[in-house]
C-alpha cells in the first residue's frame, strides 16, 4: 500500500499526532507534567494507517493470560506470549482494514444475538454471562467489541477465501473412493500444531534457517519441553495461542501430509518436522479414535388426517380409529393410506415413509413411532400436521460410514482446503501489509 498517497496523514504524521495527544493529554491532567513528563502510553507499531500501542497489546496479553489459565494452560514465557499476541494482533488489524474497505459491518442486532448465543451455550442468561465476563477481569464493554471484530473477520474470511473455493465432481469421486479404501471417514485424530512458517519466495538460506528452528523446537520437546509452550512460544500458526490445539477432525478433513505422519503414533508422541507450501509442521497426537457410525433406523407408514372447519380433531380422531379396525380386521394398510391419507408425499406410496433416522420425524411422531413394536399400529395421536396412525414395518441398526462419506464428501473437501487456502491468503495479505516497529523492543528477532 502506497502510504505517501494519503492526503491527510502519512504514517509518520499519523504518529506524531497520536503521540503528541498523549503528551498533551498529560500535561493537562498531570501536575507535575512539567516538573517531569511520564509517558501514558505510546504507539509501538504501525500497521498501514492504524496503530496498535502499548496499553492495546498490554489489555490483550492479559486477556489472553486469563483465557490460558481457563483452559490450564500454564508456564508460558511473557516474551512469548507478547510476541504471539502482538502478532495476531496485526494480523487482526490488516483484516479490519481491508473489511472496512469492503463495507463489512456487524451490527449491535446481530452482535446481541450472537452473545446471547454464547451465554446460551454456557447455560447461562445473558446479565450472568456479563458477570462472569467481569470476574474473569475482563471488561465486558472490551469483551464485546472484541466479539465484534472477530465476527467482522469471519465475514471477510468468508467472502476473500471461503467463497472462492470450488470443489470439482472429480474431486468428491475421488475423495469418496479414497476413503471407501482407507475408511478414513471413520477416523478421528485430536492433535497439536506448531507451525515454522515460510514466505512463498524462500531463498535457501532462509528455507535452512527455518528448517533448523524446526529441528530444535523438535529436540527440545523430546527433552521434556510442553508442547503447547513450545507451541505459543515459537509456532506461526493460526491456533498458536490455543497451545496449537486443533481440536479433533476427521482424517479426511485434514492434509494426507498430517494423517501419513500421525496414523501410526501413540497418544502423546509427536512427528518429526515435516515440510509443506507454508512452511515446517510438528504435530502431536493427543487421542484418536476409529468408530463406525451405527444407527438405529425404522421403517414405518402412516395416515395423515389433516383437521379443517369440517374435519375436527374429534372427527380426526375417530376416522382413524376407524381406519385402525379395518386394518385390524384384515385390511390392507397400503390401500387405505391411498384412500384416506392427506399426506401427498406417502400416500402414493401407500403410507411407507421408508427407512428413517433419529431425528427425521417431529419429536411427538418419533416418540410414538419408537414405542411401538414391529408390525403393531398406534392409537391415533396429534402432531402440528394433523392426527395420524403409524405402524412400524421394521427395524435395523445401519452402519452409515459410506453415506456419511458421499454425504460430507464436499464439506470435508472444502474444510480441508479452507484451512490451506486461509494459510496462504493471511500469510500474503501480512507481507503485502506495511508494518512498522516503532518500539525495537517488540520486533520479532
Amino acid at each position: 500500500m502506497n502510504i505517501s498517497s494519503k492526503k491527510i496523514f502519512s504514517p509518520t504524521s499519523l504518529i506524531a499526532l497520536v503521540n503528541g495527544c498523549l503528551f498533551i493529554f498529560t500535561l493537562a491532567f498531570n501536575p507535575l507534567a512539567f516538573a517531569k513528563v511520564i509517558p501514558l502510553d505510546h504507539i509501538i507499531v504501525v500497521v498501514n494507517d492504524d496503530v496498535i500501542t502499548q496499553q492495546m497489546l498490554i489489555n490483550r496479553i492479559n486477556d489472553f493470560k486469563k483465557q490460558l489459565k481457563l483452559e490450564n494452560i500454564s508456564g508460558t514465557e511473557a516474551k512469548a506470549l507478547r510476541k504471539q499476541v502482538l502478532e495476531k494482533m496485526i494480523r487482526d488489524d490488516i483484516q479490519l482494514q481491508k473489511a472496512k474497505q469492503l463495507g463489512i459491518q456487524i451490527n449491535d442486532l446481530l452482535l446481541n444475538r450472537m452473545l446471547e448465543q454464547l451465554a446460551k451455550t454456557n447455560h447461562l442468561s445473558l446479565n450472568q454471562f456479563r458477570d462472569a465476563i467481569n470476574r474473569q477481569g475482563i471488561p465486558y464493554s472490551r469483551f464485546r467489541e472484541e466479539t465484534r471484530k472477530e465476527l467482522i473477520i469471519k465475514k471477510l474470511q468468508q467472502r476473500l477465501v471461503v467463497d472462492r473455493i470450488n470443489i470439482s465432481q472429480q474431486e468428491i469421486q475421488q475423495y469418496i473412493h479414497q476413503n471407501e479404501s482407507t475408511d478414513a471417514a471413520k477416523i478421528s485424530y485430536h492433535l497439536r500444531h506448531i507451525l515454522i512458517s515460510i514466505p512463498e519466495e524462500v531463498s535457501p538460506k532462509a528455507l535452512q534457517k527455518a528448517k533448523q528452528k524446526a529441528e530444535n523446537i523438535y529436540k527440545k520437546i523430546r527433552a521434556g519441553s510442553k508442547f503447547s509452550d513450545m507451541a505459543i512460544k515459537y509456532s506461526n500458526g493460526r491456533n498458536a495461542l490455543n497451545g496449537g490445539d486443533l481440536g479433533e477432525r476427521k482424517a479426511n478433513e485434514l492434509p494426507k501430509l498430517f494423517v501419513n505422519a500421525v496414523k501410526n503414533l501413540s497418544p502423546g508422541e509427536i512427528t518429526k518436522p515435516l515440510r509443506s507450501a507454508s512452511g515446517f509442521h510438528i504435530l502431536q497426537l493427543v487421542s484418536h479414535s476409529s468408530n463406525a457410525v451405527i444407527v438405529k433406523q425404522t421403517h414405518a407408514r402412516h395416515i395423515l388426517i389433516r383437521t379443517s372447519g369440517k374435519m375436527t380433531d374429534e372427527n380426526a380422531r375417530k376416522t382413524l380409529l376407524d381406519i385402525k379396525q379395518q386394518i385390524e380386521d384384515g385390511k390392507k394398510f397400503a390401500p387405505l393410506a391411498a384412500k384416506y391419507s392427506d399426506d401427498p408425499g406417502s400416500k402414493t406410496r401407500g403410507g411407507d415413509l421408508g427407512w428413517a433416522d433419529p431425528g427425521n420425524f417431529v419429536p411427538t411422531f418419533e416418540k410414538v413411532m419408537n414405542k411401538l413394536k414391529v408390525g403393531e399400529i398406534s392409537a391415533p395421536f396429534k402432531t402440528r400436521f394433523g392426527w395420524h396412525i403409524v405402524q412400524v414395518v421394521a427395524r435395523r441398526d445401519h452402519d452409515q460410514s459410506k453415506t456419511i462419506k458421499e454425504n460430507t464428501a464436499r464439506l470435508a473437501i472444502q474444510k480441508r482446503k479452507i484451512d490451506e487456502q486461509l494459510r496462504l491468503w493471511l500469510r500474503r495479505i501480512r507481507d503485502e501489509a506495511y508494518v512498522k516497529y516503532l518500539d525495537k523492543r517488540y520486533k520479532p528477532g
